[in-house]
């Protein structure tokens, strides 16, 4: 049960609606989590939902009893996924321009343009940027 509910964690860290200025990808933010703190949440968060806010309030609570290495890894990670998602809530702003005269898009569906935007050339150097980011290149 309990590594049923790690599994489900590790897929709600790596959903693509989630997402760092030098950012890291979910993928790589939840096999860092589990390398490095697998065992604590499984001995520490039995029972606790685990979605990204729920396992970071486990791990914070249980901080006396977590391992030195997931000490070391697990508010950085989870600071990199905050970093993600802040990067790409800024996609619809920074590419405003791109998303409406090249993609024919609106800003309100940014995630409908992102595969045009992905493939657009000459993009404002802001625009791509904040397309790296988001971790969409």
């Amino acid at each position: 049960m309990v590594r049923a509910g790690f599994f489900f964690c590790v897929i709600a860290l790596t959903a693509p609606s989630l997402a760092v200025a030098e950012t890291l990808s979910f993928g790589d933010a939840a096999a860092q989590l589990a390398k490095a703190c697998g065992t604590d949440i499984t001995a520490n968060c039995r029972g606790v939902n685990l979605d990204s806010n729920r396992l970071k309030e486990c791990l914070s609570r249980n901080r006396d009893a977590i391992s030195a290495d997931c000490k070391a890894t697990y508010f950085s990670t989870f600071d990199a996924i905050q970093k993600r998602i802040a990067a790409r809530i800024t996609v619809a702003g920074a590419c405003r321009h791109e998303i409406v005269k090249v993609c024919g898009g609106s800003t309100k569906e940014t995630s409908k343009s992102v595969p045009c935007l992905v493939a657009a050339k000459n993009l404002t150097r802001n625009c791509a940027q904040a397309i790296n980011d988001a971790g969409y290149q």
